[in-house]
């Protein structure tokens, strides 16, 4: 096991998010008028007031896990679906063939990213995009998203948080040189969205598509020993 920590850099204080702060605001308004003014109308906004903020409360949890540590053992991203598992050359940031595992998070998933691998952070990135539905297939190459490239014992690995239709803000804490853990805790992506992760060809891959990932908890894959993706 290893232990369950954020990155250095993680700076996101949950309750002081402007979506927390808003539904709050909208919420005890919500009760003041319902007191003052109570009737059918003002008690139907303070139903739909409160559900969404629990909603929003709920969608920012962090839960600690005890993550799972063997070598070469690839684990969960985030939590969600696997949506896609597919073989291509990655021209951007490896120029390598790998295998691109999809997963899908609704918003009703944990929404924090976690190190698949213990390794060092060489490169981040944010590309400005679209905002297609995350479950699209052009989501993968047209929306917003951030690139990290971990160099690992085990390989070089890539991981993009892609935004959504209703996801439109990646968060990344990393930075080149960083240190991660497995199952480090360096990021988050607000309400339904993507995360890819790009393993070598030669990779034992673990999961199928429709299958659930537990950030951190799910065996993604098992790395060779001595295979490097940038071989």
């Amino acid at each position: 096991m290893q232990t369950d920590k954020h990155i250095p850099s993680w700076t996101f204080k949950k309750y002081l998010d402007g979506s927390i702060i808003t539904t709050t605001l909208v919420a005890a308004l919500a009760a003041i008028a319902t007191f003052k003014f109570p009737n059918f109308l003002t008690m139907i906004v303070l139903v739909v007031a409160l559900g969404i903020w629990l909603l929003v409360l709920y969608f920012f949890r962090d839960p600690k896990r005890d993550v799972i540590d063997n070598p070469g053992l690839v684990m969960g991203p985030c939590d969600g679906t696997v949506a896609d598992i597919i073989h291509l050359k990655e021209e951007l940031y490896l120029n390598a063939e790998v295998i691109r595992v999809g997963i899908f998070m609704s918003v009703l998933n944990v929404h924090v990213q976690r190190s698949p691998l213990a390794g060092e952070i060489s490169f981040v990135k944010h590309k400005p995009g679209k905002f297609l539905p995350a479950y699209s297939p052009e989501a993968a190459t047209e929306n917003e998203y951030i690139a990290m490239v971990i160099k690992t014992a085990f390989g070089t690995l890539l991981v993009k948080q892609i935004s959504g239709i209703l996801a439109r803000r990646c968060v990344n804490y990393a930075k080149p040189g960083d240190q991660l853990l497995i199952g480090q805790r360096f990021g988050l992506i607000k309400f339904g969205s993507r995360v890819e992760l790009f393993l070598p060809p030669h990779a034992d891959i673990l999961v199928s598509v429709g299958d659930a990932v537990t950030g951190g908890l799910t065996s993604i894959a098992q790395m060779p020993e001595t295979e490097d993706i940038d071989e």
